[in-house]
């Protein structure tokens, strides 16, 4: 039997997600005397995650998966589960991962937690601690089947070292084609995006319009953040759909969240719950934002924003 991980990566590179799925799984595997097994598809080093305790890695190269497709991401955790024996995978709550986990728990028949925050309290019965109500409250969920699939929140195990001396597998899988088809796929290189980002700098309708996103986009440069904006804002086409996040958008789980003239809907406050610090700057002191945020700041964003950059420059040169 064994514990089985699956580690995403984007154009060849792991993400961070990917580094701490391997350090959870790597301590579910001791939990339960198992060995601990990580899959990858289409990574330019698996050896890497020997270093986060992975004895055995699984490296898939093949063309058909480069672009992701659930149904054959799916299928291919699968083959391998059943290959290795693998009574729990873990992956992550990415958006692919939310979409993908289910399916392999599926086709496992399989029990499934989602949005999983720490290992589990018991292994008989298995009781994971998960997110519930929105970010609101937790969760204790027992797992009574043989197999489990669990799906780890982001940021909420942290990156753990644990340096080992692994073996790599290279594996082959056909894929059989599942009928969708990607016809093209842009991405944004050289910002940090969302996913990744251990700290997001937002903004809404009180930027006053697209020209006036300059300063976000300055200010996140200082401080190594992903730009993000609310809902309103993309609907608007002021910014790409891509930076919406919340709960109708993509969910946010950075260290520090910072919020720019966005009031705080109750779908925006569900998306970004989970982050562990909250700074908002809003003109009205009685946006509803300031209620959720650990830091708040009344004041022009206009005003706020450059003294802010000017002061994390010279803060950063000294």
């Amino acid at each position: 039997m064994s514990v089985l991980v699956f580690a995403d990566s984007t154009d060849g590179k792991f993400k961070k997600t990917s580094f701490e799925v391997v350090s959870y799984g790597k301590k579910v595997a001791e939990q339960v005397a198992s060995n601990l097994v990580v899959l990858t598809i289409n990574a330019n080093d698996a050896s890497e995650l020997y270093k986060y305790g992975a004895a055995k890695v699984i490296a898939i190269t093949n063309d058909a998966l480069l672009t992701f497709n659930a149904k054959e991401y799916a299928a291919v955790i699968v083959a391998i589960a059943q290959k290795e024996n693998a009574t729990i995978v873990v992956m992550d709550s990415s958006i692919n991962g939310l979409y993908v986990s289910p399916m392999v728990a599926v086709s496992l028949d399989a029990g499934y937690a989602s949005n999983t925050v720490a290992l589990p309290s018991s292994t008989d019965p298995f009781t994971v601690k998960r997110k519930a109500f929105s970010n609101k409250a937790f969760s204790n969920t027992i797992i009574s089947s043989e197999k489990k699939v669990i799906a780890l929140a982001k940021n909420s195990f942290g990156i753990h070292e644990n340096p080992v001396a692994g073996i790599l597998e290279n594996f082959d899988v056909q894929v059989a084609a599942s009928g969708v088809v990607s016809e093209k796929v842009e991405r944004v290189t050289g910002k940090v995006t969302i996913a990744d980002a251990d700290t997001v700098v937002s903004a809404g309708r009180g930027m006053k319009g697209p020209e006036n996103w300059g300063m976000i986009e300055e200010l996140a440069s200082v401080l190594g953040a992903a730009t993000a904006c609310s809902k309103p804002v993309s609907d608007l086409g002021w910014r790409p759909h891509g930076e919406h996040v919340g709960q109708t958008g993509k969910p946010v789980a950075s260290n520090l969240y910072i919020a720019i003239g966005i009031s705080g809907a109750i779908q925006h406050l569900a998306g970004i719950n989970a982050s562990k610090v909250k700074v908002v700057i809003n003109s009205d002191p009685e946006a509803p934002f300031f209620k959720a945020a650990d830091y708040g700041v009344v004041g022009d964003a206009f005003e706020v924003i450059p003294t802010l950059i000017e002061k994390l420059k010279a803060f950063k040169e000294a």
